[in-house]
């Protein structure tokens, strides 16, 4: 397994674990009222995020659903980001937005590359 993999797995599974909360926990239910967004742009969230997460983690059997999906987890931790920026979070708060978009961003282009 190669550097790749690690990463596409590790952001697969961690988006996996991030819908779920994201649809079933009142901690997230009380982060997007805090972000100013409404109850079904959680849900979308969610959704998106755990069909995205799929998408990642068949990258072995279609590239191209992959390379789709890491890019749309990164416009997704974009939009995150920009969100948390905007609400005037602190850095630390906002870094894993940051650092997930830049990692989907990378997982995106090495899987186009390969293409």
């Amino acid at each position: 397994m190669n550097v790749l993999h690690v990463l596409i797995y590790f952001s697969g599974i961690a988006f996996l674990f991030f819908g779920i909360t994201c649809l079933f926990t009142p901690r997230m239910r009380m982060e997007f009222i805090r972000f100013g967004l409404s109850k079904l742009q959680r849900q979308i969230t969610g959704v998106v995020q755990i069909i995205a997460a799929i998408g990642l983690l068949l990258f072995e059997f279609n590239t191209l659903l992959a390379v789709i999906s890491a890019a749309g987890l990164s416009l997704l931790m974009l939009l995150g980001f920009i969100v948390r920026m905007r609400i005037k979070d602190s850095v630390y708060e906002s870094s894993p937005a940051f650092v997930f978009m830049i990692l989907n961003a990378i997982i995106a282009f090495k899987l186009w590359l390969l293409l």
